[in-house]
């Protein structure tokens, strides 16, 4: 498996150690370097790239806001010489961290993860690859129906729980569950939305999900007995 990668970074001698790293690993194909992150966002027009080396502070659009302009990002692996970063990078689903300078053995790490992205998604049927574009944390997010657990409301937000992380996303539960297809979505409350492949037992009281006792309202009952048997 060859992975298409590019560096988006401001400083050229860390450019190129980057750059030495991913040209000494045998599953990296390196398309491009680009000194800053509006070259970047015009060079993804026209490449096909699975994976970015990505600075956080760089001049005029720093790596955050290459990232919210982007629709559908591929897999990034932040590289920067700021811890603090570390937990705002996990917000926008980053698959890796890497602090300033490099290691090797680091380095290996984090590929290793990307890799293991890769093959997850290749392990996908067409019908997994289903998917909804959410606006989280004022950019737009990609995610993929069967990963969703539940759905919870949190006032004026919902919150989708799936595999990876917990999405807070802008929207009443009303408006959210007209994005969801019917047939793999039920309300079973008020205050809850279940993915039905993922419910794993039921009672007249709850629903329980990944190990979570979910409320089950009794009017909802007969319909999650209907929907789950048509699975």
């Amino acid at each position: 498996m060859k992975i298409n990668c590019i560096i988006v970074e401001d400083s050229s001698i860390q450019r190129m150690a980057v750059a030495k790293m991913v040209l000494n690993h045998p599953s990296l194909n390196l398309v491009a370097e680009y000194g800053n992150a509006i070259e970047a966002k015009n060079g993804l027009k026209t490449h096909e790239v699975d994976l970015i080396f990505l600075d956080v502070e760089m001049p005029i659009l720093n790596g955050f806001d290459l990232l919210e302009s982007l629709q559908d990002p591929p897999q990034v692996i932040l590289v920067t010489g700021k811890t603090e970063y570390a937990f705002k990078a996990f917000d926008y689903n980053v698959t890796d961290y890497l602090q300033k300078p490099l290691t090797r053995d680091r380095f290996d790490q984090a590929i290793d993860r990307v890799l293991s992205k890769f093959k997850q998604k290749s392990m996908r049927s067409p019908e997994d690859e289903e998917h909804i574009f959410v606006k989280s944390n004022l950019k737009k997010r990609k995610v993929i129906l069967n990963d969703i657990k539940w759905i919870e409301a949190l006032g004026d937000y919902v919150k989708l729980v799936t595999d990876e992380a917990n999405i807070v996303v802008l929207s009443t539960m009303k408006s959210f569950e007209k994005q969801l297809p019917e047939d793999k979505f039920l309300r079973i409350h008020k205050s809850y939305i279940v993915n039905l492949d993922k419910v794993e037992r039921y009672n007249s009281r709850n629903v329980e999900v990944d190990g979570k006792q979910i409320p089950l309202s009794r009017n909802k009952k007969s319909m999650l007995s209907e929907a789950l048997a048509s699975l």
